[in-house]
């Protein structure tokens, strides 16, 4: 299974949220460069950024790091969070970073994903399905809409995406286990597309109950920062084939 590390960026700090609450933020490190080199020296390739700052405001307002990241490690970076222009994104992948994440425009701005999709291609933009009992959040997870996740879901497959990175905020930052039901569901029904686990992940029982739900990757952030899964686990996990 793959394994992708994940580093919340708030205030330049690595943080972790409670189910998505901006008051409820656990400083994890002072310094994220710090944090994604260790994830790196462990072994591991890739690297979850989102700023959450970003979230909230509309605009990168951690991308130094997160070019500072980039060009002090070998991992491959994707980065959500803010992202909502072709400018936007045109910057962060010719600063380093793999795929860009969309979330919150997948809903309120679908023309820029499909435009995303012509101009970068499937392999560099990445869709993040947020949302609690099965309906959509966004901006930050501030704003609760009404759209099923399945139905964003199939909007955007018919754009070309490849990739969703699906969170169900209920499980985000609990350590209560994944929603494994939903997201094996829901790569059942989109069986082109790669359905990337988030939220709830707490140990190692965990992944190999997605894996075998059918899920090949998954964002592992609390545990991770709580040492319930510590990098060199991790890294086993991500080298062993299913």
């Amino acid at each position: 299974m793959q394994i992708i590390p994940a580093i919340d960026l708030k205030n330049q700090q690595s943080v972790r949220l409670y189910q998505g609450d901006f008051k409820q933020t656990t400083v994890i490190s002072d310094s994220p460069l710090k944090q994604a080199l260790a994830i790196n020296q462990a072994g591991l390739a890739n690297l979850h950024l989102v700023d959450l700052d970003g979230a909230k405001s509309g605009r990168p307002v951690n991308r130094a790091i997160i070019e500072q990241i980039c060009a002090q490690t070998d991992l491959k970076v994707e980065v959500g969070g803010g992202i909502r222009s072709l400018s936007q994104i045109n910057t962060y992948l010719t600063s380093g970073v793999n795929r860009v994440i969309l979330g919150s425009a997948a809903l309120n701005d679908p023309k820029l994903v499909q435009q995303a999709i012509e101009q970068f291609g499937a392999d560099q933009i990445v869709v993040g399905i947020d949302g609690k009992n099965g309906q959509v959040a966004v901006s930050g997870w501030l704003e609760q809409s009404s759209v099923e996740m399945s139905e964003l879901m199939a909007s955007m497959v018919a754009f070309g995406v490849k990739t969703f990175i699906v969170t169900d905020i209920s499980r985000d930052g609990t350590m209560t286990g994944p929603n494994t039901t939903q997201l094996s569901e829901l790569q059942s029904q989109f069986p082109s597309a790669t359905v990337v686990a988030s939220g709830g992940i707490r140990n190692v029982s965990d992944l190999k109950q997605l894996e075998q739900a059918g899920i090949k990757a998954a964002i592992v952030g609390k545990a991770m920062a709580t040492g319930d899964l510590p990098l060199e686990v991790l890294a086993e996990v991500n080298a062993s084939v299913s």
